[in-house]
């Protein structure tokens, strides 16, 4: 899928988020994904706002979150949820990699 430096970023960024010491890397990104998906099936059992405010912050779209669930009906949930919360964040990694812009060419008295 992506090395591991990303899969290790993806898994850094998410648990930082998450604030939860229920999630801690691991060296299998599909062990994290597991991981994940037993975090949010707590979260829908037992603290569903927390869910909701978790996925905000991760700036999962609703819209692909509601039509994936309703796509996948009678599939699991928590792994559903967990896939597209690291989507985002892989999207996230990618887009930043992107833009990052390399400073060494710019003259000193036009560097900020």
């Amino acid at each position: 899928m992506y090395n591991n430096d990303t899969n290790q970023e993806v898994q850094q960024e998410i648990i930082r988020i998450a604030a939860s010491t229920a999630l801690v890397p691991v060296s299998s990104f599909e062990l994290f994904r597991e991981q994940l998906a037993a975090y949010i099936h707590t979260l829908i059992n037992q603290h569903f706002p927390q869910l909701v405010q978790l996925l905000y912050r991760l700036d999962v779209s609703e819209k692909k979150l509601k039509t994936a669930l309703a796509n996948a009906a009678g599939n699991d949930a928590g792994l559903l949820i967990a896939d597209l919360i690291i989507q985002r964040q892989l999207q996230k990694i990618e887009t930043r990699r992107k833009y990052r812009s390399d400073n060494t060419n710019i003259p000193d008295d036009e560097k900020w």
